[in-house]
């Protein structure tokens, strides 16, 4: 398929989505609650894994496992459990919210030993997902009910479902923007280095937190790599044949030229090494930080703290396409799954599949929900105005279904993983002796060396 009528369809499903919003009936919106969707779990790619059995009729207790520190309490126990309860009385849910999490499930994965429902650790090849998960179905089917169900499966079996779906940019203060006289968006990594200056200049805000020293937050430049592109076909199709694709004028070198030159000019935190996520989220509700790389699941997480939440806006990366097209790359976020091992497999998929048609989760975040025909959030509104079109990464094709996940892992690079980013910074602010030029050209080395070994040459 070529790339043209690869994102095309993409805008089809997009307008679909649009058209959905506007005739979608009663969906129930009350807080928390409601993206209403399947009650009954019916339909292709629904179920509750149960077959005809009754709700009351499933019971056990499950652990589930989460990233979300913050709300475990106030929403996951004191709104969801409720719920849920009313519709399965006999299941008993418990959770265990883990600060580490990437890299504490890895550790616990090498045991029978991690939850009931968890969400699918980045580092998780393709290959490996039915030794850790219980199988969901087939891509094809639950693809007519839920977004980007492909991104984690294996010889075409679905292992989880999207908890939201996000679209990848910067947050950003619009206050801080405003009082250092930016008013217009940029657009491009040289007006985006301009806007910063002017924060630093004219303001008393950091202009850009990196949230070095948490290490996960410099995960989030990443996806933006199909944006610069702009191409569908980059990460599956380009990027596992590219031996050096850390240079300045491809996606990468794009993406963390620009994180080294803004560190290296002192446009971020003074000192990296002390920085902490849940204050940076503070820090720039109250106007002390001008913007942060993130995904769009980030937005309502700082609007919460906000005087006015309107202050809280979101931007593409930017990056604008020859043609004048800018991009934002969407895809799901963490993957919720059954552990292949739980003693209580009906409680757990109830769970699973009661978390994404009823709980209201993705767009009380301000992300996208992952079933199809629900109305886009006004987290991104801006994206409307700006003309900026979501684009996604297609598929690897049969036979190449997981090589970009071994190539990072051969090679060592960690497209997803913090190490590089931060290699990167502290050459920048002059905590190491190199440049970015030997950074790149070390990264390109492993990584070439690995699409040799994985691809064969082909």
């Amino acid at each position: 398929m070529t790339r043209q009528k690869y994102v095309w369809l993409l805008l089809c499903l997009l307008l679909t989505i649009g058209l959905a919003a506007g005739c979608g009936g009663n969906n129930g919106n009350g807080g928390a609650a409601g993206n209403g969707g399947g009650a009954e779990n019916g339909g292709a790619g629904g179920g509750n894994g149960n077959g005809e059995q009754a709700p009351e009729d499933i019971s056990g207790e499950i652990t589930v496992l989460t990233q979300r520190t913050d709300i475990v309490d106030a929403v996951f126990r004191e709104q969801y459990v409720p719920r849920f309860n009313e519709k399965y009385p006999n299941i008993t849910v418990n959770f265990e919210a883990i600060t580490d999490y990437e890299g504490q499930v890895k550790i616990r994965m090498n045991t029978q030993d991690y939850g009931d429902v968890l969400l699918i650790p980045n580092a998780v090849l393709p290959q490996d997902l039915p030794t850790f998960f219980e199988p969901l179905g087939s891509v094809e089917e639950l693809s007519e009910k839920y977004l980007f169900v492909d991104e984690r499966q294996y010889d075409g079996t679905s292992y989880g479902i999207p908890i939201t779906v996000n679209a990848n940019g910067i947050v950003y203060n619009r206050k801080v923007f405003e009082e250092a006289g930016v008013t217009d968006l940029p657009m491009t990594p040289d007006a985006f280095l301009d806007a910063m200056r002017a924060i630093k200049d004219n303001t008393d805000a950091v202009p850009l937190y990196t949230n070095y020293a948490a290490g996960w937050p410099l995960t989030q430049w990443e996806p933006s790599r199909t944006a610069i592109a702009g191409d569908p076909e980059f990460v599956n199709y380009e990027l596992v044949r590219d031996p050096e694709p850390f240079q300045r004028e491809k996606p990468h070198g794009v993406i963390y030229g620009l994180m080294y030159d803004l560190a290296s000019e002192g446009l971020i935190e003074s000192d990296p090494t002390t920085t902490d996520w849940e204050t940076s989220k503070t820090m720039m509700a109250n106007g002390e930080i001008g913007a942060m790389v993130l995904g769009s699941w980030a937005i309502t997480q700082i609007q919460e703290q906000a005087e006015d939440p309107a202050d809280i806006a979101y931007m593409p990366f930017p990056y604008t396409s020859e043609d004048g097209t800018i991009y934002s790359t969407s895809g799901g976020d963490y993957k919720q799954a059954v552990n292949v091992n739980s003693d209580n497999k009906e409680a757990a998929l109830a769970w699973l599949y009661w978390f994404a048609d009823e709980s209201g989760y993705a767009t009380a975040e301000g992300g996208i929900s992952p079933l199809k025909g629900e109305p886009m959030p006004d987290t991104l509104a801006s994206f409307d105005e700006l003309g900026v079109e979501l684009i996604s990464e297609k598929p690897a094709s049969e036979g190449e279904i997981g090589w970009i996940d071994q190539i990072d892992q051969q090679s060592e690079v960690g497209l997803l993983q913090p190490n590089f980013k931060q290699r990167l910074i502290e050459a920048a602010i002059g905590n190491r002796n190199e440049s970015l030029e030997e950074i790149f050209a070390d990264l390109n080395e492993r990584w070439g060396q690995a699409v040799q070994e994985v691809t064969g040459g082909s």
